[in-house]
């Protein structure tokens, strides 16, 4: 197991140390060590198969490691949890392909997004109160969707479809995002805006990023990562790790 100082641990809210996943003898994670601050804004690139999405299955509890120790806030550790109680303890996925309820209206999405949080009798019964809706008001400013309130979810781009599922996240009070590849398939114009947007929520949040469109990468100005066969091969800025001969072999070069 690796070592990290006391600052590091107690800095950290999510700590992947000597990770391991194999699938019928191919390791998907081989001894990942992987260490993200709170309020951060990570980037998280790499080839298909260097094991981008089998971390976040396993940070978010879908996959079980073989091996290694994954802990959320310095302590809780991820492996002993299912994935509604990770999610409950501020863990937010945000997939490729926007999962979003397409035939209601965007308030609607967040409404039942805020309540998620507060119990199912409430989700069926309750009314919203003056604090509930400011808040949701708030969020769609927040994400672009300003005059589309009572525009059902089908009907937005699949750039707005993506920040509105953001917003369910957030007013969620999501403490952790993942967003795996938040701007394939957008227009420059969107992906602009969602760089805008996730850059404004570091700090706040923690956020990592999974994305192949390096312009975006860049875009974001923040510390990246890059995996390959499961396992960390550079890290450093976005300037370091595209002019490092391996990661141009095994990646960038492709």
């Amino acid at each position: 197991m690796t070592v990290t100082t006391s600052l590091e641990y107690s800095n950290s809210i999510l700590y992947l140390d000597n990770v391991t996943v194999s699938f019928d003898g191919f390791k998907a994670l081989n001894a990942l060590s992987f260490v993200i601050d709170r309020g951060e804004l990570r980037c998280v690139i790499g080839p298909n198969g260097a094991g981008k999405t089998t971390m976040m299955d396993v940070v978010t509890g879908k996959t079980r490691p073989d091996e290694g120790e994954v802990l959320f806030d310095g302590k809780i550790d991820l492996t002993r949890l299912d994935e509604a109680a990770i999610a409950n303890l501020g863990v937010g996925r945000k997939f490729q392909k926007p999962t979003v309820f397409e035939n209601l209206s965007v308030f609607a999405n967040l409404e039942l997004a805020q309540k998620t949080v507060r119990g199912i009798t409430r989700t069926l019964f309750a009314r919203l109160d003056s604090t509930q809706r400011d808040e949701i008001d708030a969020m769609i400013r927040r994400i672009g969707l300003t005059g589309r309130e009572q525009t059902s979810a089908g009907a937005l781009s699949h750039g707005q479809k993506q920040w509105l599922e953001i917003g369910m996240l957030l007013i969620q009070d999501a403490r952790l995002l993942l967003l795996d590849e938040p701007v394939a398939g957008m227009t420059d114009r969107e992906t602009e805006a969602t760089a805008e947007l996730v850059r404004s929520l570091a700090g706040k949040h923690t956020v990592v990023v999974v994305e192949h469109d390096m312009e975006f990468v860049r875009s974001l100005a923040s510390r990246v990562t890059v995996l390959h066969e499961g396992a960390v091969l550079a890290d450093g800025t976005i300037d370091f790790v595209q002019s490092q001969q391996i990661v141009i072999d095994v990646y960038l070069g492709r």
